[in-house]
């Protein structure tokens, strides 16, 4: 785009296609100098990106826009900026600004009692840390180890959970099951900046955010270790401080004496093939079918972590066998809401005498059961349809989530217990009528369904979701190697509409469309929001079916909603406000459950 006609555009007329398609290439070329090792283009196309007016306009609107945490301030008060401002706001993004301390926010953990500290930055250093992540994110990702899933694009807990089969579906082992204590808070801030290898100028400012301090109740507390978690950059300096975990217990492995139960050794790649790392964020397991090579690990990885200034938490930190009992632990273990384990079996059933079987964890169970109740007994006075409108995305998220594993058992005992709970919802409402009265009142035949909880609308009933209605369908685990910067844009577009928690009916928009926003043209890619928009909107006569729904952006789908208030005005010489009231659902792509509870409502 040509630079001297920037100061012509006003927010709304912007060409946003242009925009992300050279900050695209951009990355491209960051990412394929970074994955030749030539290190010297790669800062050099960094500078050209942080002065980008493309990537400027770009990370101004995924702060102030796009993202959930829009209307959340900063220690400034600043928040909800207009199209002017955001304007103003690109213009004054530049490095070397000295950063202002975050908001501390307390946010509960899901589950338990206590809570997690969030540091929410101001706008204009979030809109920052956003520009300056388009530069850094290409030029780590092709570095980064390919059995590391969290917080990366294109990536998820549910590669991981495959990732874990894989590696212990032909033989049983022996795990590591650790997580790193209180990590954001605790990364040493030398190391992680030496670590980083970046020009002066980025440095300088990303130590000016580490040790911007941190403002709770009034008070200002200096930050001499950790990254704030809230803040945009956060995850991927993380990422970038646990980077070297798995090569460091893999060139261990190189040099174990090892050999086939015939004698002969066995060779450098195969030795560090039987060695398996895979971490999620701060959670990660080491496996090996040898004890003596997984305790050897333990004591590597806590020497190296020391380095950083962190630790193995005690309390999560535990040594398992996936088939047997050891030293008092029962088989297998839980990973990021799943329960992984290895159950023998007859010789008639598996050739090796056991079978893998993962499933929801009796935590995760006991947790999404306990949430059901708590919202059924809040919803006691509410009609009929108001307890479905808010059961039904509590069943169908975490349904989803574990949609991919076997569920099944699970997903009929939990139909269970809900029937249960609704059921004293419904007596309770009608205390003096029989149940013969109560159950034809609440519960309909639909198709060829019966006993559904569903409301009395005979043309389009809304119904209670089962969890055993939710398909069992296996997740193909993402490329080792593969990234989105990488440019297989149709690779990663079919990811999207494939993934276990992506609903089925933007799935089908998703490959209907071909992987493209119907407004502007674009692939959709990693990290995109997506929302559902009317073609032909309600208000001139539009229904909710498939052949009147597209998936655009949801900055896309705001233009164009503006676009039909402005043709509905011309038209009528009226303001209907029922174009902007219309129902959105929206989707982020990259967030699996566990890493937007982990998180919390991050701003950024």
């Amino acid at each position: 785009m040509n630079e001297s006609n920037q100061t012509t555009y006003v927010w709304q007329n912007i060409p946003w296609h242009k925009l992300e398609r050279s900050v695209y290439k951009l990355q491209k070329r960051i990412y394929r100098a970074s994955s030749r090792g030539d290190k010297l283009t790669v800062h050099k196309l960094q500078r050209l990106m942080l002065s980008s007016w493309a990537a400027k306009c770009l990370a101004v609107r995924r702060v102030t826009q796009d993202n959930q945490g829009k209307k959340t301030a900063g220690v400034d008060g600043v928040k909800s900026l207009s199209p002017e401002a955001r304007l103003n706001l690109v213009d004054k993004l530049k490095l070397g600004h000295k950063a202002k301390p975050v908001r501390r926010v307390w946010i509960p953990k899901p589950g338990k009692t206590s809570k997690r500290g969030l540091g929410i930055p101001t706008i204009f250093d979030r809109a920052l840390q956003a520009l300056v992540k388009l530069a850094l994110e290409p030029e780590w990702e092709a570095q980064f180890e390919p059995n590391s899933y969290g917080f990366r694009p294109g990536r998820s807990c549910h590669d991981a959970i495959v990732a874990i089969h894989i590696s212990i579906s032909q033989k049983p082992k022996y795990v590591l099951d650790a997580d790193i204590s209180q990590c954001f808070d605790k990364i040493n801030h030398q190391v992680l900046l030496d670590k980083l290898q970046t020009f002066p100028k980025l440095r300088r400012q990303i130590k000016a955010w580490l040790k911007a301090g941190i403002m709770d109740n009034g008070e200002l507390f200096s930050s001499q270790t950790g990254v704030p978690q809230g803040g945009t950059l956060s995850p991927l300096l993380a990422n970038v401080a646990l980077h070297g975990m798995e090569n460091l217990v893999k060139d261990y492995a190189e040099g174990l004496k090892l050999s086939y139960p015939n004698g002969s050794p066995l060779s450098k790649g195969r030795k560090r093939r039987g060695l398996h790392l895979i971490r999620y964020a701060d959670d990660f397991v080491c496996i090996h079918e040898d004890l003596s090579v997984v305790l050897k690990c333990k004591e590597i990885i806590t020497d190296w972590l020391g380095e950083l200034g962190l630790s193995l938490k005690p309390s999560k930190t535990r040594l398992v066998h996936t088939l047997e009992a050891y030293q008092g632990s029962p088989p297998g273990f839980d990973f990021l809401g799943f329960n992984i384990r290895q159950y023998p079996v007859g010789k008639y059933h598996a050739r090796r005498g056991y079978k893998t079987l993962i499933k929801p964890s009796f935590d995760s169970q006991q947790m999404h059961y306990q949430k059901l109740k708590l919202t059924i007994d809040r919803l006691k006075a509410v009609s009929q349809a108001d307890l479905i409108a808010a059961l039904n995305p509590i069943i169908k998220g975490w349904s989803n989530y574990f949609s991919s594993v076997c569920s099944k058992k699970i997903f009929s005992r939990l139909d269970d217990l809900v029937y249960k709970k609704v059921s004293r919802w419904a007596k309770r409402r009608h205390p003096n009528k029989s149940w013969q009265w109560i159950s034809s009142k609440y519960w309909k035949t639909i198709g060829n369904k019966h006993w559904c909880f569903a409301t009395a609308n005979s043309d389009n009933p809304l119904k209670l979701f089962n969890h055993a209605e939710t398909k069992i369908v296996r997740h193909i685990k993402v490329k080792d190697t593969a990234s989105p910067m990488d440019g297989n844009l149709i690779y990663w577009s079919s990811r999207m509409g494939k993934h276990p928690e992506f609903p089925r009916s933007k799935a089908f928009l998703l490959r209907r469309q071909k992987g493209k926003c119907n407004h502007c043209g674009l692939y959709f890619k990693e990290g995109d929001r997506l929302e559902l928009d009317h073609i032909t909107p309600k208000s001139n006569g539009g229904t909710n079916r498939r052949d009147n729904l597209q998936l655009l952006h949801k900055h896309c789908h705001h233009n164009k909603t503006k676009e039909d208030i402005s043709t509905l005005v011309v038209k009528t010489g009226t303001h209907d406000k029922s174009c902007v009231t219309e129902e959105r659902s929206e989707v982020k792509i990259s967030c699996s459950v566990l890493q937007t509870s982990r998180m919390g409502d991050c701003p950024a």
